[in-house]
């Protein structure tokens, strides 16, 4: 039986005994952050519904998911925990002051474990960022769950938990172990990107406070800020309106500023001279699969937008959490999609059929739009007729600090891009702590400086560049240099451990159990996608493409030794009620990349849980 039929009779049936494996420890080099340096233990969880969220920093469906649990953690302060284990995929991840930082930076208010060497992701054989584990209040795993769009699937389990063991007298209830850290008074906290305003003065979007400041030339001095200060959405005066951890910037007009307001999914736009907030795009719901791609801006969901830039005419938008480019028309006050298809990769050519992976910064330039490409660590570009390039980078998992020819140059998660007076681009490579810069004339890439923590935009001001140094919460103006730096080359691989598989056939499994007292929903066709390919394409000999059946039978090349499958998948939820006359419906979806090496006696199964537990391993 598929998996698909399983999940549908599940759902309708009376709920069955709830499977359950024994919890492993819970272990992590970095240690403990958010407990006021107390070391926690499993047991330190028992009589609480327990909570592992399996993330990793750089990657947008992890903050995607913080948001959407921060309501279920006050909703259960008292009976459930949430821990965050911080599972890096780039080097630059596994330093702890990093994850310091990105702790503050997203306003994480539960412990952390900070697990640089992925023992404990090993331990709970997690294969994807985000992943939520569910431990029940006798250290019983009862649940696992990939992607996003969960957290209502986990509300009602927690609930479920809540009355069987308070019932069994197994819950413990009372304060959590969340100690909230000291704060630190800067100016800025964590500021995103930076904007040369016609007055000369600096606009930053102060990310991590949630307002917009306005400084003098000098890049330091206080001239106003913009926003509450508070999450939320809100139009309005300077003093009143409201923000939710904004980036990106760009002039619309000589009074006016674009904002890409990222975790309320939507477009704002800044008066100069009044300080007034409006919003220009966005319903402040993020867009979801099966959601409308185009129509007017106000009526049509956006997904994280991080950074704007005008091109043609049109406010570019680098729509980070569905790893495309989306474009707003000021003078008919639309949105549309205008590059990628959301399958996370690198791959070029015409606008609707270009992979993206989490385009976090842009900057127009003549006749190119030039892009960093977060997840890639690429430098690409797309031309006047829409089509999509790469300058620099070849896919998700190679990564490093190396210059020369852009064939063989390597970034490490550049999340800003700008473009230089002489043609050439600066690109500020985060996690290297750098300034990179490539000329398209030579297709060399050189390093301008290092020693800048965490660059995250900048701008030209005159002959000097200001950079935005998010993890020192300032910025930084620097001399252009007529020579680059020098730096010894360096490369990396993911730290993720490829999947040994065998070569010849390879049946894949997505595991979905629609939530307790939900069904799939086929009242309009099939509640189930699948989409695979590989790279190289080669790969694949047999299984590619799309299908609604949530099992496929793969067929591996014994002449490729290794790649990443790309598997995307997708199912839609209801209310199982006749008593319901509008059922709340869910869609559960989540990408995976997973690399894999074909080798003889590897696994001739590859299982992935979207939701549920995996039955042939219990």
């Amino acid at each position: 039986m598929s998996h698909s039929a399983s999940a549908a009779d599940s759902a309708s049936a009376p709920a069955p005994r709830r499977a359950r494996v024994r919890a492993p420890e819970l272990v992590g080099k970095g240690g403990w952050l958010n407990t006021g340096g107390k070391e926690l233990k499993l047991a330190d969880f028992r009589g609480r519904t327990l909570i592992l969220d399996f993330w990793t920093f750089c990657c947008i469906n992890c903050l995607h998911v913080l948001d959407e649990l921060r309501e279920l953690e006050e909703k259960h302060r008292d009976t459930v925990v949430i821990v965050g284990v911080h599972s890096p995929k780039f080097v630059h991840e596994a330093e702890h002051q990093a994850v310091v930082d990105a702790v503050e930076r997203y306003g994480v208010e539960h412990p952390v474990l900070d697990d640089p060497e992925l023992a404990t992701w090993k331990q709970y054989a997690v294969r994807a960022w985000p992943t939520l584990v569910v431990i029940d209040p006798e250290g019983y795993v009862v649940a696992q769950h990939a992607g996003e769009g969960h957290a209502h699937a986990i509300e009602r389990l927690v609930a479920e938990l809540e009355e069987e063991h308070d019932a069994k007298g197994t819950l413990r209830r009372g304060d959590g172990p969340y100690v909230a850290p000291e704060p630190v008074a800067t100016h800025l906290r964590f500021p995103g990107k930076a904007l040369l305003l016609p007055s000369g003065n600096l606009l930053v979007s102060d990310t991590t406070r949630h307002q917009l400041v306005e400084l003098a030339d000098d890049g330091e001095s206080v001239v106003r800020r913009i926003g509450t200060g508070h999450r939320g959405f809100l139009d309005g005066s300077a003093d009143g309106a409201a923000f939710n951890e904004p980036q990106g910037l760009a002039l619309l007009d000589e009074g006016t500023v674009v904002v890409a307001d990222t975790v309320n999914h939507a477009l704002r736009a800044l008066d100069l001279a009044t300080g007034a907030v409006t919003t220009l795009a966005g319903t402040g719901r993020q867009w979801m699969q099966g959601s409308p791609t185009s129509g007017p801006a106000c009526e049509v969901a956006l997904s994280s937008p991080w950074d704007v830039a005008l091109f043609g005419g049109k406010v570019w938008i680098a729509m980070a959490g569905v790893h495309q480019l989306w474009t707003y028309d000021p003078a008919d006050r639309t949105v549309a999609v205008a590059a990628g298809t959301t399958n996370e990769g690198l791959v070029d050519g015409p606008g609707a059929e270009a992979w993206f992976a989490q385009p976090s910064g842009l900057a127009a330039a003549g006749d190119r739009l030039w892009l960093a490409d977060s997840e890639t660590s690429a430098l690409r570009w797309v031309d006047a007729d829409g089509a999509v390039h790469t300058a620099v980078g070849t896919g998700l998992f190679d990564f490093g600090h190396r210059d020369g020819p852009a064939g063989q140059a390597l970034f490490q998660h550049p999340l800003g891009v700008t473009a230089l007076p002489d043609g050439s681009v600066a690109v500020s490579d985060t996690y290297n702590h750098a300034l990179r810069r490539y000329d398209p004339a030579t297709g060399e890439v050189s390093t301008l400086a290092t020693d800048l923590r965490e660059p995250s935009g900048a701008v030209v001001d005159g002959g000097e560049i200001v950079v935005v140094e998010s993890a020192r919460h300032r910025l930084t103006r620097l001399r252009l240099p007529d020579e680059a730096v020098r730096v010894t080359p360096v490369a990396h691989r993911t730290q993720r451990a490829a999947t040994e598989v065998a070569p010849g056939d390879l049946r894949l499994d997505v595991i979905f159990q629609a939530p307790a007292g939900q069904k799939l929903d086929e009242r309009y066709g099939p509640a189930t996608r699948l989409l695979v390919s590989s790279t190289p394409p080669e790969l694949l000999l047999d299984g590619a493409g799309p299908d609604s059946a949530l099992t496929r039978a793969l067929a591996l090349n014994p002449d490729v030794t290794e790649g990443v499958l790309h598997i995307s998948a997708m199912a839609a939820s209801c209310d199982d009620s006749p008593d319901t006359e509008f059922p709340a419906c869910h869609v559960h979806q989540q990408d995976w990349g997973v690399p894999v090496r074909v080798a003889a006696g590897g696994a001739a199964r590859l299982p992935l849980v979207l939701a549920g537990m995996d039955a042939v391993e219990e």
